[in-house]
């Protein structure tokens, strides 16, 4: 019998392996925080109770819980992250900031004594809370992706709840983002749990203005609309920063975070439930644990410093596929549409605009983004992969990368 998580174990295990492992992680620079989600879907979106270990859709992100996230409300403005040791602006300002403008606003701001910065994109991710879902008005209330227990979030005014984007410190610098010259930033949305790339306003070959927001539905004067800002306070350069080693033995462990990966794909395509029991049944490195990772886990092998293609450190990972289209799976169910699942860009994040044919590197490679699980029984259309934005490329088969 293999040593996994099991559904059935009582609360008394459950709590002193979570002691366990938060003991363990405290020692670690790079500590990932779990995604939350507690709950199991199957492929068309409904929930589910979570499978026993060898039935179908075992081992999805229910069903291996990590790190729990742990916040302290400091009653000044700030809120403490417990795990990752960061400090938080409690309440973010309701304005909209281009890029630069956010850089210079947290440098600003004076806020419990602290100097403050614009998180990293790995920073900000540690914050995503998959519990949310941005319910329709007639469906119920929506629920952040951020904990509203400590943390301040207020959805957007208008039609455009969903555009509820934070600025990261992270430039994409592999290319121009959107549909014309434009340089990016990346940002997750705390409305509805994506990250990507964002118009800093700025043409990504010269540095000046750009000459459009490459948005059909967006500001008259040409502008990036800009996002929203939440500042952080903590050293630089320590949490995100990873330590491979090769293990030589098809592995690679991550000092860092203390996770064990997978060092190269299997080159095949699956869909989501294909995906899961792949790295469920896997035996590598005279190991039987491997389990589909999160969004958070897979999130953190991206290599967001790397100017060409894919977007991983390619000294000791390799990815088998020649493919513009790098997705690959997550065991994370996506909030607002249950059909789908949490996937990593690490190629080209391709979207066009909805008038448009051809398809560019819309949202930039280390997005996150989500894929339909199966088309089996249900269809794609503009409806589920379009917003007014943009129309994401999307596909049921996908590349997976295992974890232990």
């Amino acid at each position: 019998m293999r040593s996994r998580f099991n559904p059935t174990v009582t609360l008394a295990a459950s709590c002193l392996a979570l002691l366990a492992t938060q003991g363990t992680a405290q020692d670690l620079p790079y500590i990932l925080v779990d995604t939350m989600q507690e709950s199991c879907f199957d492929q068309t979106g409904s929930k589910i109770s979570c499978p026993a270990e060898g039935d179908d859709l075992y081992g999805q992100n229910a069903q291996h819980p990590r790190l729990a996230a742990s916040y302290s409300n400091n009653g000044d403005g700030t809120v403490l992250d417990r795990n990752t040791g960061l400090l938080w602006q409690k309440t973010p300002q309701d304005d909209r900031m281009q890029y630069a403008d956010g850089l210079s606003y947290c440098s600003a701001l004076n806020l419990a004594g602290r100097d403050w910065r614009v998180p990293s994109i790995k920073e900000l991710y540690s914050l995503a809370d998959f519990r949310g879902e941005l319910l329709k008005p007639e469906e119920g209330e929506p629920r952040p992706y951020i904990d509203t227990t400590v943390f301040d979030f207020e959805y957007p005014d208008g039609p455009m709840i969903f555009a509820g984007q934070y600025w990261s410190s992270t430039l994409y610098i592999k290319g121009p983002v959107m549909n014309g010259l434009n340089q990016g930033a990346f940002g997750f949305n705390f409305a509805d749990g994506h990250i990507k790339s964002y118009g800093t306003g700025l043409d990504f070959y010269t540095g000046a203005q750009a000459a459009s927001s490459g948005l059909a539905n967006g500001p008259e004067d040409g502008k990036a609309p800009g996002n929203y800002v939440r500042c952080v306070s903590g050293e630089t350069g320590v949490y995100g920063v990873n330590a491979f080693s090769d293990n030589g033995d098809g592995t690679v462990s991550d000092a860092a975070t203390g996770r064990m990966w997978q060092q190269s794909d299997d080159g095949i395509r699956r869909e989501w439930a294909g995906a899961l029991a792949y790295c469920e049944a896997l035996e590598l490195g005279g190991h039987n644990d491997w389990y589909l990772p999160n969004s958070k886990e897979l999130q953190s092998i991206v290599d967001y410093r790397r100017t060409g293609f894919p977007a991983i450190d390619s000294k000791v990972f390799s990815i088998t596929s020649d493919s513009e289209t790098l997705d690959f799976w997550t065991s994370t169910t996506f909030g607002d549409w249950k059909n789908y699942a949490n996937v990593i860009a690490f190629g080209k994040a391709l979207s066009k605009a909805g008038d448009q044919t051809e398809f560019t590197d819309w949202h930039g490679a280390g997005a996150q983004r989500s894929s339909i699980k199966t088309v089996v029984g249900q269809d794609m259309t503009q409806d589920t992969t379009c917003s007014v934005n943009a129309c994401d490329y999307n596909r049921s088969d996908n590349l997976v990368r295992c974890v232990r």
